[in-house]
């Protein structure tokens, strides 16, 4: 692997953020799709604002949702400040859609006819450190004898381009083959709220190509769930504190009820 840095200067942001770092919750948040940075190198990759601001460039939200999470619950938060128009780090490396040429009908112009060197150090100075600082962490917590859980944090937006019929999920849960703490979550939301609660909507685990779920969690059978919001409801400052107040309730709750903890 060669480490000279070939894309990111001195001036742009790191390749993660941690937010309350010596949390003591056993709950981990993380978060692929967090920010919307560009390296300064790439420009704006041949994109407008009204591209870069909408949903193929980062979820909406949720990092202003789980940063105030993290602080209400004392957990620690690992997040990604860039685009995932410049690599999706949920995808493992080379897979569709890692460095995405067109995304929800959108051309991607900075992305079209990259090398192999180009795509290469996008992994290594952004995907890497990122997915690096996650097994880290839970290496570390696994060494400390530490009982945990991993939280994968998303919004999605209520209707893409590409299907234009409106999403009716307030909220998803979202897993694999291990359900301990979705399901327990699933009957907390359907108990203590009224929200529209999607189970795999609109996505699902794709074990082939996604990376922070299969790679961290289902491999090393860590007890864990995805979360999908719908954008429009976290989309301002309000909605978010708003969410986060009822998570910071809920998220905890179902974790107990699963058990996961104390088995």
């Amino acid at each position: 692997m060669n480490t000279k840095t070939t894309l990111l200067s001195m001036t742009d942001p790191q390749a993660f953020g941690v937010e309350n770092p010596d949390g003591a919750s056993p709950i981990l948040f993380v978060s692929d799709h967090a920010g919307r940075a560009i390296p300064q190198h790439l420009g704006t990759l041949g994109l407008g604002e009204d591209e870069l601001s909408r949903h193929i460039g980062y979820d909406i939200g949720i990092y202003g949702v789980t940063r105030e999470l993290a602080r209400t619950l004392d957990a620690t938060y690992i997040f990604q400040p860039y685009s995932r128009l410049v690599i999706d780090c949920n995808r493992k490396p080379r897979k569709p859609q890692s460095v995405p040429e067109i995304s929800d009908g959108t051309v991607v112009p900075g992305n079209v006819g990259l090398t192999v060197d180009q795509i290469g150090a996008r992994e290594h100075e952004i995907l890497r450190p990122y997915q690096d600082r996650i097994k880290a962490e839970l290496e570390h917590r696994r060494a400390a004898d530490r009982p945990f859980v991993l939280f994968a944090m998303h919004s999605c937006t209520d209707r893409p381009r590409s299907d234009p019929r409106p999403r009716p999920w307030d909220i998803s849960v979202i897993a694999n083959s291990d359900w301990r703490i979705g399901n327990a979550l699933v009957d907390v939301l359907k108990s203590d709220t009224t929200l529209c609660v999607g189970i795999n909507e609109p996505y699902v685990v794709n074990m082939e190509m996604d990376y922070t779920i299969p790679v961290h969690a289902e491999a090393n059978q860590i007890p864990y769930v995805e979360i999908e919001i719908r954008q429009d409801l976290i989309g301002d400052d309000s909605g978010q504190r708003q969410w986060a107040r009822l998570l910071a309730d809920l998220f905890p709750k179902a974790v107990d009820l699963s058990g996961v903890l104390t088995s």
